[in-house]
């Protein structure tokens, strides 16, 4: 495990290419700025310095295109709008959201970006905004958006049929089946809300299986696409799941990461039993997001943020 002093206060987000395995390249959206790492998570450098900024640009959302390969897109929220790129981070264009300036606090991007050129962006007090031009251009969707306060989004793998999206917010989840035109509230337990994660499965088109991690009430999952809802590992989450990490191969291969009360837990049977996955973390030190750019099996490695704004590499 490599520790390295990347950033300072809190990390938002980390967001690794999809060929991560071969160019090792990941962002870090945090409190001190929007950090870069070319080797795996090693080492990072600020990826604002074209700004020319005169003092850190709070960084607190950043998606990386699923065709970041061939396109080099990276998107990042920060107050008031969205900066791109489509040069791997290296320059990067501010497009403002509609006034009064909107505090982003999520990106998802369409799994077929390629071809549809969409992106959601959630916000705390605004709802959501969609762009269906690579960003260049966003637009409030709002409809029957009944919780303006967006504190997740999860977008369908199978997007490009199903056009399903999901938003947690501060009363529960609401679910888009038209590409985020417009919403509707699911079965969610309200008691249990605020709703600080969503995670659909990689094989949501036939499982429909569907987690959200919340503020105080530990790990929710849905097999029916969020209509009904089972608790999950209720003793062992304590504090708020910041992060749900479904496996890539899951159902076939079950496990399931959470970032949870500043630590990370693991199921290895679907959710029926929960370990942690115990870190050797700097003094009084915790987990608050984490990212598994080659899936969670044994050896792969793991990026994992820390509330002064470190970031490593287990």
């Amino acid at each position: 495990m490599t520790d390295k002093k990347a950033v300072q206060d809190f990390v938002y987000a980390l967001s690794p290419s999809p060929g991560f395995e071969h160019d090792g390249i990941c962002f870090a959206g945090c409190h001190a700025g929007l950090y870069r790492s070319d080797d795996g998570g090693f080492n990072w450098r600020s990826a604002q310095d074209s700004l020319n900024l005169q003092s850190p640009l709070a960084t607190t959302a950043v998606a990386v295109s699923p065709d970041f390969i061939f396109d080099r897109c990276v998107f990042a929220g920060v107050n008031g709008g969205i900066l791109r790129s489509v040069d791997s981070g290296e320059s990067w264009n501010f497009v403002a959201l509609p006034p009064p300036p909107p505090h982003v606090s999520c990106i998802v991007a369409s799994p077929n970006f390629a071809e549809d050129g969409v992106l959601l962006a959630g916000t705390l007090e605004d709802g959501v905004f969609r762009s269906s031009d690579r960003g260049c251009s966003w637009v409030a969707w709002n409809f029957r958006l009944l919780d303006l306060h967006i504190l997740a989004l999860g977008i369908s793998p199978n997007f490009a049929d199903d056009e399903a999206i999901f938003a947690g917010t501060d009363t529960g989840i609401f679910r888009s089946k038209n590409g985020g035109r417009a919403w509707r509230e699911v079965g969610f337990p309200t008691e249990f809300a605020p709703v600080l994660s969503v995670a659909l499965s990689p094989n949501y088109a036939r499982d429909k299986v569907l987690f959200a991690g919340t503020e105080s009430s530990g790990l929710f999952r849905s097999d029916d696409g969020g209509e009904t809802w089972i608790r999950q590992g209720a003793v062992d989450m304590a504090g708020p799941v910041n992060a749900v990490l479904p496996s890539p191969y899951f159902p076939g291969k079950p496990d399931v990461l959470v970032v949870s009360g500043g630590k990370m837990l693991v199921s290895r049977d679907d959710g029926h039993s929960w370990s942690e996955w115990k870190v050797a973390l700097p003094d009084g030190q915790e987990v608050v997001c984490a990212a598994a750019p080659q899936g969670l099996g044994a050896g792969a490695p793991l990026l994992v943020g820390l509330l002064d704004g470190r970031v490593l590499r287990i």
